[in-house]
């Protein structure tokens, strides 16, 4: 029987997912814009939203942040986010997104593999149904694809690939960091800290929008603007905003073993997204790979049960 707590961790960590996975909408409802521009957009509107949310309760939390807290944000922000979606973006362009999802569908098992040994995980050997199941899930969506990939450039396929493996081990490392963050600051909610992350990446993107507005070569039209305006608030607000709040209060109820291979239901939330983008029904081998990704959480919730009440206390 799955415990309440592991329910409710299940529950946000899924819905976090299902956020995340609109991320992969922004390049075709913002066409024409580069990564880095898309990017600093994106980051600069998750700052600005975040600020505004944290005004009201600034005053308390500002002296319970030293410097060791502000330097993990800062870090949080540029290897979760800024880091993460440029390698992401560069990986997709050079690669193409069968390689790039393949490579990033690996990410729940390199969180979990790094969350071994941190408090609630459970012995590796007992996770290899759930890691199994997610990487058999992971393939039944990328391999096919590569079927009708078209030979490109060997240089620019190795530079998607290092791209693609940039993006896993920044985003690897944020995980790991992050949840250990959440783990000792028990004077600031999940909520809050995904909004100081805001605030942090938003700095960082600032640096980011000089060049990358100021140095693009493409000009576009009022209406263009509007469109990429739209798209980056709307992804900032609810990819960045919601989605990192739901991650965060996942990783609070969840052993980090555990909470890591929730990151499947990005992959499986874009998939669902994309057919309702291209208005087609999913194929046999995508009907596939959300069975077993659904096998493979089900699996490792089993393998956690009783793990989870010792981290609600701390949540």
């Amino acid at each position: 029987m799955i415990s309440k707590t592991s329910s409710w961790g299940l529950a946000t960590g899924v819905l976090a997912g299902a956020m995340w996975g609109l991320v992969f909408l922004m390049p075709a409802l913002a066409d024409g814009f580069a990564p880095a521009q898309l990017t600093a957009g994106r980051y600069l509107a998750y700052g600005a939203i975040a600020a505004v949310l944290l005004a009201p309760s600034w005053r308390r939390l500002a002296p319970r942040l030293g410097r060791a807290e502000w330097r993990a944000l800062a870090w949080l922000g540029l290897t979760g986010n800024i880091l993460y979606y440029l390698c992401l973006a560069g990986a997709v362009q050079l690669g193409g997104v069968a390689m790039a999802s393949l490579v990033i569908g690996l990410l729940p098992v390199t969180i979990t593999v790094a969350g071994t040994r941190d408090h609630g995980a459970v012995p590796l050997r007992r996770l290899w149904p759930s890691l199994l199941c997610g990487v058999g899930g992971i393939a039944c969506i990328g391999w096919p694809a590569l079927d009708g990939l078209r030979a490109g450039a060997p240089s620019d396929a190795l530079l998607g690939l290092l791209c693609a493996l940039g993006a896993l081990a920044s985003w690897t490392v944020y995980a790991v960091r992050n949840s250990r963050w959440l783990a000792r600051l028990h004077h600031v909610s999940a909520h809050e800290w995904s909004l100081l992350t805001g605030v942090a990446t938003g700095a960082l993107a600032l640096l980011l929008a000089v060049p990358a507005f100021a140095f693009a070569p493409a000009r576009h039209a009022g209406g263009d603007w509007l469109r990429f305006v739209a798209a980056v608030s709307t992804m900032a607000l609810l990819c960045s905003v919601a989605g990192n709040a739901l991650w965060n209060r996942a990783s609070r109820l969840l052993p980090l073993t555990l909470v890591g291979q929730l990151v499947l239901f990005e992959t499986l939330f874009a998939l669902l997204y994309g057919f309702l983008w291209e208005g087609r029904w999913p194929a046999g081998h995508e009907i596939l790979a959300m069975l077993l990704l659904g096998m493979g959480l089900l699996a490792s919730a089993l393998a956690h049960r009783g793990t989870a009440q010792g981290l609600a206390a701390a949540a």
